[in-house]
């Protein structure tokens, strides 16, 4: 089957692209991952490329396949995919699926450096440090940011699928180079942040005779600035990267460790 006219209209790529964005996660499985919420944002407009039933279930099964990947870049993959279906129909369905296949994993690495560390980490950062110092600015600017990329990812869905296939493939040889710059920079804000959100002080003193000299500022400042927050960090860190506790539980523990060595003079703030 081919399709030579196009039966999509803006109102069916932007539907497509909002049922797949408030599904990707909540029907998420781990047999398929991605798959059910992908027929379920693509379904309608499936329905509109194949008026004959079994091309629409043959589309269908297709799209259930497993997928995994970054949900914001996906949009741009699921966007390209309908715009091949709609142009070619059910000759298009291997190449469909090879093209999900093969892009995931670049994608991947671009939208989970970009969307689930840089950004998440710079901003929430400084909404989290503005918080502290008691300005709400950061926290409404993060909830701007946040409406914004709403209709920033109906956008990609569009672009994606204006584009097609040139978009995607025309990016392929620079995707490493990209991922690995935005990895530095990332780390880099990572790095920069532990000092100014991670406050760790210790109030022991060193006593003999008439010498005293506290551990913190004569000892573990002149050896490195914000010395126990990177140690914290890189503890917690290690402790996550074991995946033997829960992210709750290791934000349970620090505070009942913290309650106990604050009541115990051993922690100051």
């Amino acid at each position: 089957m081919s399709n030579e006219e196009l039966v999509l209209t803006k109102k069916d790529i932007n539907k497509a692209a909002i049922r797949y964005m408030f599904s990707a996660c909540n029907i998420f499985n781990y047999q398929t991952q991605q798959g059910p919420a992908i027929v379920f944002g693509l379904e309608k407009s499936l329905r509109k490329i194949y008026p004959d039933d079994d091309d629409y279930v043959a589309s269908l099964n297709n799209h259930y396949k497993y997928f995994n990947t970054t949900t914001w870049m996906a949009n741009i993959i699921l966007g390209a995919s309908l715009a091949m279906e709609e142009k070619d129909g059910t000759d298009s369905l291997e190449t469909v699926q090879a093209f999900k296949t093969g892009m995931m994993g670049p994608l991947a690495g671009i939208g989970d450096t970009l969307i689930w560390v840089l950004y998440p980490t710079i901003m929430g950062s400084i909404a989290a440090y503005m918080g502290l110092e008691g300005n709400p600015t950061g926290a409404i600017i993060w909830l701007l940011f946040n409406i914004f990329f709403v209709f920033f990812r109906i956008k990609l869905f569009s672009i994606g699928y204006d584009s097609g296939l040139k978009l995607i493939t025309s990016l392929g040889d620079k995707l490493s180079v990209f991922t690995e710059a935005a990895s530095v920079m990332g780390l880099t804000v990572v790095g920069a942040l532990i000092p100014s959100v991670v406050k760790i002080n210790t109030g022991i003193v060193f006593k003999t005779g008439d010498v005293e000299m506290p551990i913190q500022t004569e000892i573990l400042d002149k050896i490195m600035p914000a010395l126990l927050p990177v140690a914290l960090t890189i503890l917690i860190y290690k402790i996550i990267a074991n995946k033997k506790m829960s992210v709750t539980s290791i934000i349970f523990l620090v505070i009942g460790i913290s309650l106990v060595l604050s009541f115990f003079g051993v922690l100051t703030v």
